[in-house]
């Protein structure tokens, strides 16, 4: 049966990630990319972000439109790194302790000098997911994390899924769109049967506005049987529950109708 959606802390050491792009083509970090695969995890409770903010100003507003909560950490010589790490520590044992229903804490960070906090929290129960630059995070950290997961990895697509039609209204290619990104979500999240809620409960982590009436559908299991039609994906019925289970991506046929 699906699983329950888990809850997740999200605390970003922001500095140390805007190290690791130094020297890397692209500069420019993209707080985005991080949310949508973390959505694909649970419902991301909280979301903190230590820097000198006074150094960032470009990215502010992207992280407030994120509704990121940024703590500042003002720079005095070295002391300023320090001081971000012991606040992303206290906050995390503090949220550990206080927030019994959040059970993954995400580090944002490549820095070996949280695992002892990953440690910490493991060792509460909390599952522990780090998520860092390739060439500037620390192996212990990488290896005490129940999960590691590369940035620069974010973006990397798993398999061909299939191609939306030109000329479906815009509405409905939107919805298909959402369909196959949390199919591909799920997928990656090596979930091995992908039942009807669990996609319906993705992709409204994705959008929390999504709702199958308003891109033309009177239930979900119509818009899954209207994507089978097209050719976008393949359904099975579970025997026991009698709903729906995406098995895979469906074929296109060679004018592009589906099969």
């Amino acid at each position: 049966m699906p699983e329950i959606e888990g809850a997740l802390a999200v605390l970003i050491d922001f500095e140390n990630l805007v190290l690791g792009l130094k020297g890397k083509r692209t500069k420019k970090f993209n707080i985005q990319k991080i949310l949508e695969r973390l959505v694909e995890k649970g419902k991301i409770i909280v979301k903190k972000a230590y820097a000198d903010w006074t150094s960032y100003e470009e990215y502010k507003i992207t992280f407030h439109e994120a509704a990121i909560e940024l703590m500042e950490i003002p720079k005095r010589g070295m002391v300023g790194k320090n001081s971000a790490d012991i606040r992303l520590a206290v906050d995390a044992i503090d949220l550990c302790y206080s927030k019994e229903h959040i059970d993954t804490f995400v580090i944002v960070s490549g820095d070996s000098d949280f695992s002892p906090l990953v440690s910490k929290l493991k060792e509460n129960g909390k599952h522990v997911i780090g998520l860092g630059m390739k060439d500037s995070s620390s192996n212990l950290l990488i290896n005490n994390c129940d999960e590691f997961i590369y940035y620069e990895d974010l973006e990397r697509p798993i398999g061909i899924p299939p191609k939306i039609r030109k000329d479906l209204p815009k509405r409905k290619k939107d919805a298909f769109q959402l369909l196959i990104d949390s199919v591909i979500a799920l997928v990656r999240e090596n979930k091995e049967i992908l039942w009807s809620s669990m996609i319906k409960q993705t992709m409204k982590r994705k959008k929390p506005s999504f709702s199958e009436h308003y891109h033309g559908y009177r239930t979900f299991s119509d818009l899954l049987e209207d994507a089978e039609k097209r050719g976008l994906v393949r359904l099975e019925t579970d025997p026991k529950s009698n709903t729906y289970i995406v098995v895979g991506f469906g074929k296109e046929s060679e004018d592009g109708r589906g099969s």
